[in-house]
């Protein structure tokens, strides 16, 4: 059975129906013994983050919104960004320079150390077990990932993208109609 590391996407096949990762691209930010944690980095809503914390407005991304990140804890909001130097205050590393932040201290004690920022409503979690039987029943394609998928500036194309770049029977996935029963 794989196992996932943090920094890997996972990439909801076309038989996930549910609609919290139909269609999503979920960044693995942490894993142990009691399961994992994600973000889903392909889901932007319509609320601006400055309605909600104005004082990292400066550091964000484009688009400049709050991102679904999961069904756990929706009004939670956590904090995903690159730092280009040395790990900022309230810094949790996920994987090469990409990590979670802290968004209850003061945006200057965190922003300045980094390059990318994207705010995120509620986290994707699974117990143990969970996450590695719904990938062995093929409900989830794992993915190497990078800054480039995290914070792409065209986030609603990024399931498409990152399956062809599988090649093979993921590449295909990325063509599979949006209703089978249509085709």
């Amino acid at each position: 059975m794989p196992t996932v590391r943090p920094g890997q996407l996972l990439i909801a096949g076309p038989r996930l129906i549910d609609p919290n990762f139909w269609r999503s691209v979920v960044l693995v930010c942490a894993t142990g013994d009691d399961g994992a944690l994600g973000l889903v980095v392909n889901r932007p809503s319509d609320v601006a983050v400055g309605d909600h914390l104005p004082g990292w407005v400066e550091r964000l991304t484009p688009p400049e919104v709050v991102f679904v990140g999961g069904p756990v804890q929706p009004d939670v909001a956590v904090g995903l960004g690159r730092r280009i130097v040395d790990e900022p205050h309230g810094w949790s590393e996920v994987d090469g320079g990409i990590g979670m932040v802290d968004l209850t201290g003061r945006p200057g004690e965190a922003s300045g150390e980094m390059d990318l920022l994207r705010v995120f409503a509620g986290y994707s979690g699974w117990g143990p077990g969970q996450l590695e039987a719904e990938i062995a029943t093929g409900d989830w394609v794992i993915a190497a990932g990078d800054a480039a998928d995290a914070f792409t500036p065209d986030p609603e194309d990024l399931w498409k993208r990152v399956l062809r770049r599988q090649g093979g029977r993921a590449a295909m996935y990325a063509e599979f109609p949006l209703d089978p029963s249509s085709n």
